[in-house]
């Protein structure tokens, strides 16, 4: 029986900050402890025990020299853990992903800094004439969910699409499904994508949403990522190539350009996705090929992370963590399964950014309690794939099995 892999996301899910968080204004981000802090200073349970019980609590200790108020240790660990460090320059959505399959971001990406008039006028000028839109709104750092309050209905009445910004190396986008249509939004932000070659940004962002007034729109599942290449093979890349199955689900599909993947699963929400997660473990078996299955997990970040909702972060974990019997129960024997994240977004943090910390990487193999310690890159996750499944080394990361 060939191996397989399986990798899920759960996107921003920090657990300390990196030694360089300072860098970025994120020294003293934690977002993992600061969730566990405000349960604890509100007298709130805080259920993760599937998580506890897969090394989260250890992995927390290892990198903060401390424990976790919701970790009383009255378990055994049936996972290994530990936490990886970043080694690309960035705390976004691609370096993080791209780091996870072996491919580091070692250059910098495009930035848009200036927090007004964000976008330079040229760049502007012209995508309005190629997509033959009446103007824009917005040009601005914004959260994605006030923008659309404060200028959803002027584009309604305008066809004026709504530009955006953040800390990122991202162009968004956000226009009305129903007045300026699905496939228009699309249009324009293939178009944003080739006018932005120049400026190396790693991300257009779709951002469909609904409603008829500033009281009630709401972002759709519509979301669509365009993305650059990866700038060097993945370890999607290898297990195609050798003849494996790569199975993209949720948003994973966009954040690697579609580039190596074999199956891409369109799913939302925290529910949907885990939904889909097990479904694909049990129609893609290890029948005489590699196979590795990978979600992203988009609600912590996109819903509670870049909100700052600790409310609602604590519960989606909860939620999630009820789930995780369920699919360790839907493994074979040889099946390893990780659980890890691409960044931070702590919910208690200033502004609505990422922030730059540790990832956890636990999972279950077979039962086996292994602690790997503190990760010197995200590329260790991939390394370990390559491994396990018999590919051919990467360039980047050791394998910790």
């Amino acid at each position: 029986m060939t191996n397989r892999v399986i990798v899920m996301v759960l996107d921003s899910f920090g657990i300390g900050d990196l030694p360089d968080a300072e860098k970025f204004g994120d020294k003293g981000s934690n977002t993992l402890g600061h969730i566990d802090k405000y349960c604890h200073d509100n007298g709130l349970q805080f259920k993760i025990p599937n998580l506890l019980k897969l090394g989260l609590g250890r992995a927390y200790q290892t990198v903060n020299s401390k424990s976790l108020y919701a970790d009383n240790s009255d378990y055994s660990v049936h996972g290994f853990y530990g936490a990886a460090r970043e080694l690309s320059s960035g705390k976004d959505t691609t370096s993080g992903h791209w780091e996870i399959g072996g491919c580091p971001v070692m250059f910098d990406w495009g930035y848009f800094t200036s927090h007004e008039n964000s976008f330079p006028t040229e760049l502007l000028d012209k995508i309005v004439k190629r997509a033959g839109i009446p103007g824009f709104l917005g040009n601005c750092h914004a959260s994605g969910t006030t923008i659309i309050t404060e200028l959803g209905e002027e584009h309604i009445k305008t066809g004026k699409p709504i530009f955006y910004t953040s800390a990122d190396s991202v162009f968004q986008i956000a226009c009305h499904e129903e007045s300026f249509g699905l496939e228009n939004l699309y249009r324009l932000c293939e178009i944003t994508r080739e006018e932005l070659e120049p400026y190396n940004i790693a991300r257009v962002i779709a951002r469909p949403f609904d409603g008829d007034s500033s009281a009630n729109f709401a972002r759709t599942k519509n979301r669509k990522d365009y993305s650059l290449l990866p700038s060097a093979p993945t370890i999607l890349d290898v297990c195609k190539e050798h003849g494996g199955e790569v199975v993209a689900i949720g948003k994973i599909g966009d954040i690697y350009a579609h580039q190596g993947t074999t199956v891409e699963i369109k799913a939302s929400g925290l529910p949907e996705l885990t939904d889909k997660t097990i479904a694909a473990i049990k129609e893609y078996p290890a029948s005489g090929k590699p196979v590795y299955i990978m979600t992203n997990l988009v609600d912590f970040d996109m819903n509670f992370g870049h909100r700052r909702d600790v409310k609602g972060y604590k519960e989606a974990l909860e939620y999630f963590d009820t789930r995780i019997p369920e699919i360790i129960e839907s493994l074979n024997q040889n099946d390893i399964l990780i659980f890890t994240a691409d960044h931070g977004c702590d919910p208690t943090w200033t502004g609505t950014d990422h922030t730059r910390e540790h990832i956890p990487v636990i999972g279950y193999h077979g039962g086996k309690e292994i602690d790997i310690g503190i990760r010197g890159t995200f590329a260790d996750i991939g390394q370990t794939i390559a491994s396990h499944l018999r590919l051919p080394k990467l360039d980047y990361g050791v394998s910790f099995t």
